[in-house]
């Protein structure tokens, strides 16, 4: 399969703009992203930590 140079820089050029854009957000909402995983580590925790209690009430 031939893909003329013209077509390969342009696909480059679309590449790197969504690579930029995705990494954009990512940046912009990485405060959040952070909260998000630390509520749910602390949900997980949560649950292990009743799973623990209601064994040894046993």
């Amino acid at each position: 399969m031939y893909i003329d140079p013209g077509s390969g820089g342009m696909l480059f050029q679309i590449l790197a703009v969504a690579f930029g854009l995705i990494s954009g957000t990512v940046l912009m909402f990485s405060s959040r992203i952070k909260m998000t995983i630390a509520k749910w580590r602390r949900a997980m925790r949560k649950e292990e930590e009743n799973t623990e209690e209601n064994t040894e009430q046993k």
